[in-house]
C-alpha cells in the first residue's frame, strides 16, 4: 500500500441492517461513476488507477477504498490521482444533489441513473440514516479530508424518486412508446416485481400486438396502481382494461415485452364480452 495513497471513504450510519444488494450496490455505483469520470477527465491515469478495499470498520459502517497507481509512478501522476479523487467526490455530489433538489443532470444516461440510484439506495431504505462520501488521504498518520458529500434518508428518498422519474422520461424519449393504449391481463400475479425486471405477468395490447407479452414495471406508481386492482378490487382483473403508457421492447424486430410507465385509468369491460355462445 502506498503511504499517502488517495482514499475514498464511504461512511454509512443506519438504524437497521443494510440489505446486501444495497450495500454492494453502493460501491458498484461509485466504482462505475469513478471509472467513467477518469476516462473523461483524467484519461492519462484511467488505466493505472483502481480502487481496493483497505479496511472496513465496525459500528457505523466505514469502508476505506484506496486508489492505487502502478509501481514507478511519477510525482506528477501521484498528484493527479489525489486531485482525481477529490474532483470525483465534487462531481458525484453535484450530480446527486441536483436530484435532491428536484432537478436533472441533463446528459445523464440510463446507466448513470442506475449508478446514482445505487449510491443512495442504502440510506433511502433506512429509517433515519446518513451517508458521507469523502475524498481523503493520510499524511504522517493523520487523515485529511479534501472533499465530502453528506446526505440523509429524506434527501436520499427524494433523489431516488427524482432519479426514477428521470429514467421514465428517458424511456418515453428513446423507446417505441405508445400513449393511452388499452392493456388487459391474461395472466396476473399479486407478487411484487422489482422495478425494471420482468414480472411474469402476461398482457395483451391489441393496438400493438395480439400476442400475450410479459410486462415490466418501469414505474413504482404504475405497479402500485395495478397491484391494487389485482389484490383489492371486487371485480375480476381479467374483466378490466388499463389505459396505460408503455414502451415496447423489441427482439428481432418483433414486440417482446411491454414496459408500463404510467396508468391513466382502469376501465370495467362490458359483461357481454365474456358471454359464451
Amino acid at each position: 500500500m502506498q503511504e499517502e495513497a488517495p482514499q475514498l471513504i464511504v461512511y454509512l450510519d443506519t438504524k437497521r441492517p443494510i440489505e446486501i444488494d444495497n450495500f454492494i450496490g453502493e460501491f458498484v455505483g461509485l466504482k462505475n461513476q469513478y471509472e467513467k469520470f477518469l476516462r473523461q477527465a483524467h484519461p492519462d491515469i484511467a488505466l493505472d488507477t483502481k480502487f481496493f478495499v483497505k479496511e472496513v470498520n465496525s459500528g457505523s459502517i466505514e469502508v476505506i477504498l484506496v486508489s492505487l497507481l502502478a509501481e514507478g509512478y511519477s510525482t506528477m501522476v501521484a498528484a493527479a490521482s489525489h486531485y482525481a479523487v477529490e474532483t470525483f467526490v465534487k462531481s458525484i455530489k453535484e450530480k446527486i444533489t441536483r436530484y435532491i433538489q428536484g432537478k436533472r443532470v441533463d446528459d445523464a444516461s440510463k446507466s448513470d441513473l442506475a449508478d446514482f440510484n445505487k449510491t443512495v439506495a442504502a440510506i433511502a431504505n433506512d429509517l433515519d440514516g446518513k451517508a458521507s462520501i469523502q475524498a481523503a488521504y493520510f499524511e504522517d498518520g493523520q487523515r485529511k479530508i479534501r472533499e465530502a458529500f453528506v446526505f440523509n434518508t429524506p434527501e436520499a428518498r427524494t433523489a431516488e424518486k427524482e432519479i426514477a422519474e428521470h429514467r421514465l422520461e428517458l424511456e418515453k424519449k428513446t423507446a417505441d412508446t405508445h400513449d393511452r393504449v388499452l392493456m388487459r391481463f391474461v395472466r396476473s400475479s399479486i407478487q411484487a416485481a422489482k422495478t425494471g425486471k420482468r414480472s411474469g405477468e402476461l398482457v395483451i395490447i391489441d393496438a400493438i400486438s395480439d400476442r400475450p407479452l410479459p410486462i415490466v414495471y418501469a414505474s413504482e406508481l404504475a405497479e402500485q396502481r395495478i397491484k391494487h386492482e389485482i389484490k383489492e378490487a371486487d371485480e375480476n382483473v381479467f374483466k378490466k382494461a388499463f389505459e396505460v403508457a408503455v414502451s415496447v421492447e423489441m427482439v428481432n424486430g418483433k414486440p417482446a415485452a411491454y414496459r408500463v410507465m404510467e396508468v391513466y385509468q382502469v376501465i370495467d369491460l362490458p359483461d357481454d364480452l365474456f358471454d359464451v355462445a
